[in-house]
């Protein structure tokens, strides 16, 4: 969500003040809805909303992003009966000029409410989203305000869109056709595909590519501020209509609050996005299932950092823990 309602508040910066409220409208018109996602969760099991340690004028926003990711190496999806390839809380502080993205391995190894033990991306395939929401509220006891799904083999499009890409690896690796080079790579649409498609292969198999998924959307985040997209009406139309018809949101969240919401987040830049990992401790197999076991104690941490709207000014305090910057 940070790139749908993040490209759209970039947008509405520069278009607002012109006048033009039908290109926004245009951009957010585009996004799809999900019925219903919280409209079965008890009130009374939910977590409180978040309490900022201190007033700014508004009230934190929480979303979980779900993404199916590109299809090179397996057919699991966010459709109906497949499991989440990517799951993410977005916080948008309280003061609207800090944003944090925090990963959460689809193979952690957490309760899901009704059905036991398993990994976190199994629950939307037990119960759909609803079922999610509950299963990481219940996980970090955050409050999410909004649900969004990302197909991100419709982001794909968005790299042609703006003319590709610049993303660095440490290692050489191969997926499919393609060799991506130790060092900076400029990724074309197809090139993106396989680079975020591949997990077997890499020394840190799903970590890396998470990873790879926060690079990206970093790298769409900052080609989008660049000042050839914002001088090129065509290229930043296509690009927020291809965005906006990869993102789905729950029905919660109309059109006017999206707006609304996206204004309030007009100081927002790339630098002031920061990506986060669940803190983990390593990995294991329960049954025939290779799974990753979260730092219940760090993680705390940051759950409660989020629960009170300071995981930005506590970042370092999980530099240790992060993902390598550069993935492999």
């Amino acid at each position: 969500m940070l790139i749908g309602l993040g490209v759209l508040t970039l947008a509405l910066v520069l278009l607002l003040g012109g006048g033009f409220w039908f290109l926004a409208d245009r951009w957010a018109g585009n996004i799809d809805r999900v019925s219903d996602v919280f409209a079965g969760l008890p009130e009374e099991a939910r977590p409180a909303p978040a309490t900022p340690q201190q007033t700014a004028g508004e009230e934190p926003v929480t979303f979980l992003l779900v993404g199916s990711d590109t299809r090179t190496e397996s057919a699991e999806g966010v459709a109906p009966g497949g499991r989440s390839d990517a799951i993410m809380l977005a916080r948008l502080s309280a003061d609207r000029q800090h944003a944090q993205l925090i990963s959460i391995p689809r193979d952690s190894w957490v309760e899901i409410p009704g059905h036991g033990m398993n990994k976190i991306n199994a629950s939307y395939a037990f119960g759909g989203p609803s079922l999610l929401v509950q299963t990481v509220e219940q996980l970090t006891q955050v409050r999410i305000d909004h649900y969004v799904a990302i197909d991100f083999d419709g982001l794909i499009q968005v790299t042609d869109d703006l003319g590709g890409v610049d993303v660095v690896v440490a290692e050489t690796t191969q997926n499919g056709p393609y060799t991506f080079e130790a060092g900076m790579n400029h990724l074309n649409g197809d090139e993106a595909r396989w680079y975020l498609g591949q997990r077997y292969g890499l020394p840190g198999g799903d970590f890396d590519r998470v990873k790879r998924q926060q690079q990206y959307l970093r790298a769409v985040f900052d080609k989008l501020f660049s000042s050839e997209t914002f001088t090129s009406p065509p290229k930043l139309d296509a690009a927020m209509l291809a965005i906006t018809s990869a993102v789905s949101v729950d029905d919660t969240l109309s059109n006017g609050d999206l707006l609304s919401l996206a204004y309030s987040m007009r100081g927002v830049t790339p630098g002031d996005v920061e990506f986060f990992t669940a803190p983990v401790l390593g990995t294991g197999t329960e049954g025939v299932a290779s799974v990753v076991y979260l730092d219940g104690n760090a993680a705390e941490r940051m759950w409660e950092y989020l629960r009170s709207d300071s995981l930005g000014q506590n970042a370092a305090e999980f530099a240790d823990e992060a993902l390598p910057d550069v993935p492999r």
